[in-house]
Order: C-alpha cells, then sequence, then structure tokens
C-alpha cells in the first residue's frame, strides 16, 4: 500500500475511533466502559501519524527527483477502508440473540451465604443474581417472591424462549451469555428488550444446583437497552 493511502488510513480510523468513544456510546458494543480512555489514547495516536505521515509525504514530494515509484495501490487495499468508514457513518450491530444462542454460557460463581432480600415487590435482581439464589440459595429466599429481570430475548429452539444478557470481560471477543428460561407466554420477536416480572419456575430443588434458574412470566414489559448493556447489572437510564 502506498504511502499516502496509509496516512489517509491511519487518519480515518482515529477520527472514527475518537467519534464513537468521545461523542456516542457507541464503543459500549465492543469494549467495557473502563478501557473507554484506551480508545480515546489510541484513536488520537492513529490521528496523529496519519496526520505525520501525510506532511512528511508532502515534504518529500517537493524534494522529489527522477525515479518515483508511479505503481498504483492494489484493489483489494481499498477494502481496509470499509472498517474505519463504518466506525463514522454506521458502526457494526451490537451483539444480540444471534451471538447468545451460539456462545457459551457464563459460569456463575459459588456463593455460600446471601444477604436477606429487601421487601420490594417486585424485586429487581440481575439474571445470575437470581440464578444464583435460585440453585444456590438453601433459604429459599426467592420462594414465591416476585422479581423483576431485565434482559433482551433469545428464542431457543424448541419455541420457547430465554431473557438474555452478555457479558464482557474485557470486549466482544470474550462474551458469556447469562441466561433465564421464560415460561407461561410466547417468544417475542429476538432481540427485543424486556423489563420481566414473574416468579420462579418450579423445576427442580430449589437452593439447589439441580433447580432450574427459570421465570413464570406475569409481565413482560418492552424497555429501551439500557446503556450498560453489556453488563449483568441492573440497568442503568440511556444518556
Amino acid at each position: 500500500m502506498r504511502r499516502p493511502v496509509q496516512a489517509l488510513l491511519l487518519t480515518l480510523t482515529g477520527i472514527g475511533l475518537l467519534h464513537i468513544a468521545l461523542f456516542t456510546d457507541t464503543y459500549l458494543r465492543y469494549v467495557k466502559a473502563g478501557l473507554r480512555p484506551l480508545l480515546i489514547a489510541s484513536g488520537a495516536l492513529l490521528l496523529l501519524l496519519g496526520l505525520a505521515g501525510a506532511v512528511c509525504r508532502g515534504s518529500r514530494q517537493h524534494a522529489a527527483h527522477d525515479g518515483h515509484d508511479h505503481s498504483g495501490t492494489p484493489g483489494i487495499a481499498w477494502l481496509l477502508f470499509l472498517p474505519a468508514l463504518s466506525l463514522l457513518f454506521h458502526a457494526p450491530p451490537a451483539l444480540g440473540a444471534y451471538t447468545a444462542a451460539r456462545s457459551n454460557s457464563k459460569p456463575v460463581t459459588v456463593q455460600k451465604a446471601f444477604a436477606p432480600l429487601p421487601a420490594d415487590s417486585p424485586l429487581p435482581l440481575t439474571l445470575t443474581d437470581f440464578t444464583k439464589r435460585v440453585q444456590q440459595d438453601r433459604s429459599r429466599a426467592v420462594q414465591g417472591r416476585t422479581v423483576r429481570l431485565t434482559g433482551f430475548v433469545t428464542p431457543d429452539k424448541d419455541g420457547g424462549w430465554y431473557l438474555t444478557r452478555i457479558v464482557f470481560t474485557c470486549c466482544a471477543a470474550d462474551s458469556q451469555t447469562v441466561k433465564v428460561r421464560m415460561y407461561g407466554t410466547e417468544a417475542p420477536p429476538a432481540d427485543t428488550w424486556l423489563a420481566v416480572t414473574g416468579t420462579w419456575h418450579p423445576v427442580g430443588t430449589l437452593g439447589t444446583r439441580t433447580a432450574q434458574a427459570a421465570l413464570d412470566v406475569r409481565e413482560a414489559q418492552p424497555i429501551a437497552q439500557p446503556v450498560n448493556a453489556y453488563t449483568d447489572d441492573l440497568p442503568l437510564t440511556p444518556s
């Protein structure tokens, strides 16, 4: 690839990174929020390298002699501009049901002691907390409690569906899923974000590993995708 094209590619990529990290929340589709400063630094560095390459190229052209390489840039090299331009004009879609149906489930860590649950009804819980309570809390504190879980819809092959969260350890490449099976209602469209209210669906022995992380749905209300979509935290209000 010729140097002018390299400089342009570096510049566009740097601008794209700065755009998604400084002016939008789009970067959260790909990395955890804590990596934002590194994205900004990377974008600034790429932009500076691109501009420096362009300036150096201009200086060499003024002092050039015969014997220049007039060969063109290979056609396939221009395809490298597509990801750079996508950061500016059409960012790749967020991970969703398609990915969740094919990715590994996030292991639920062992928790020996559980604090008493608040008296709130419905009780807001993360999918992980609900799963832990169902499978590990021997006090069976969730029995008969109305809980509210939030996530997006992942249809199952048998016609059922899961409420799902995708969790980034670092970035999209290492994403894992947390899923709770839903009963009592037909599957909404895939990737629909919902706040689901219901009670534990009694399959297995509550408080043991035989218990299924599942909910009998009483109400499923569509919600906007939260800002912290790639954590298994209670949802934050979009900014």
